[in-house]
């Protein structure tokens, strides 16, 4: 019977998107596996942290890896899917797996602390992969795009676009916060919200003179703030004299994630560079009003059904969230649109269309 190895390492980090990806598409692949041609499940193995052996039940096998150390992957597999670029597990050069490689940005190529010299030494280490891949998949047409700009790809090597899925919203109020979470004291007022890394890539700067603009909201940006960039914001909410309306959060686990979700007035992200945008989906899967920027592949997220910045002058900012939570709050059929929107990125369709290629690789459907 066919075999599988996928490395899901990175659910160490489950308040990271990556962790997040681990989870959700590791659990709909086993939901769905098909049967081989001779009756047979497909054999599943998973690569996970240490103490997460049977996070996807018990009809799978696991091999547990430390992040502090590499570890050698033993056994045979027909496929070996390595869910993002910068895994450091792939097969050895005796195991006859064929390597399916996922590509979900190549920002780091617009990082202005980068080096030409480091960028240039990741592009090199992700070509070595994509020597070796038979067949890689990209997050969005985007970041295909960027890959085919920067990286040689052989025109025998397919690249395939398979999106991110999102978690369908069940339309309940996820549980409450504690009562004397400052997140619940300061989200008693009405509330836009990001979600994200706050890093120069996000733009969030932006955002503060829209406090300015709008008197009666506050601003939440939920995310881990530990570069230098959140110090930045911090010391210009404080010129601009918004700081006691801007709560900056740090990282947060998913259900305060879900619960800001919920109850914000508006999703706001004005990203400079994104391999997919999940926090949009996410913002849509509620239904709620999302502006952000018309940068990389965001519009292939939002579609006709997001709000879009024109530029980042304030004025002009201002006046595409006013302009769009008034005609938000005039269409009651955009609320329905969103979330429809929103389910076109599903974690079961993404495993349907994994599963597909895996069977493809191994010759049982055509690529």
């Amino acid at each position: 019977m066919p075999s599988l190895f996928i490395d899901a390492e990175r659910l160490r980090d489950l308040n990271s998107g990556l962790g997040q990806v681990c989870l959700h598409l590791g659990h709909e692949l086993v939901r769905r596996r098909p049967d081989s041609r001779d009756g047979e499940p497909w054999n599943l193995t998973f690569l996970v942290p240490r103490g997460k052996s049977g996070v996807f039940g018990d009809s799978v096998s696991y091999i547990e890896a430390s992040w502090r150390r590499k570890i050698w992957i033993p056994g045979q597999y027909d496929v070996w899917h390595c869910l993002h670029q910068d895994s450091v597990y792939l097969p050895r050069r005796s195991q006859s797996a064929k390597l399916m490689l996922t590509i979900y940005d190549l920002n780091f190529l617009e990082r202005a602390d980068y080096s030409e010299a480091k960028k240039a030494r990741r592009i090199a280490h992700l070509q070595r992969k994509i020597n070796r891949a038979s067949l890689l998949t990209a997050g969005s047409a985007f970041t295909a795009s960027v890959v085919k700009e920067h990286l040689h790809v052989p025109k025998t090597l397919p690249l395939k676009v398979v999106y991110t899925g999102v978690a369908v919203n069940p339309n309940n109020t996820p549980v409450d916060l504690p009562a004397g979470s400052p997140i619940a004291q300061f989200t008693q007022s009405s509330f836009f919200l990001f979600v994200g890394v706050i890093h120069p890539k996000k733009n969030v700067h932006t955002l503060l003179p829209l406090l300015e603009a709008f008197p009666d909201y506050r601003l939440v940006l939920a995310g881990p703030d530990r570069h230098s960039y959140a110090q930045h914001i911090r010391e210009q909410a404080e010129k601009l004299g918004v700081a006691d309306r801007l709560l900056m959060t740090g990282a947060v686990d998913e259900a305060t994630k879900l619960w800001l979700y919920a109850h914000c007035e508006a999703f706001l992200f004005p990203s400079l560079t994104e391999g997919f945008g999940l926090p949009v989906a996410e913002a849509m899967t509620f239904g709620k009003p999302v502006f952000t920027s018309k940068l990389t592949s965001l519009p292939e997220v939002g579609g006709k059904e997001a709000y879009y910045f024109e530029n980042f002058e304030p004025e002009s900012m201002a006046k595409i969230v006013h302009d769009g939570l008034h005609d938000f709050g005039q269409n009651p059929l955009r609320e329905d649109r969103l979330r429809r929107r929103a389910a076109g990125f599903s974690w079961p369709s993404v495993a349907k269309e994994y599963w597909k290629l895996y069977e493809e690789l191994i010759g049982l459907s055509p690529i």
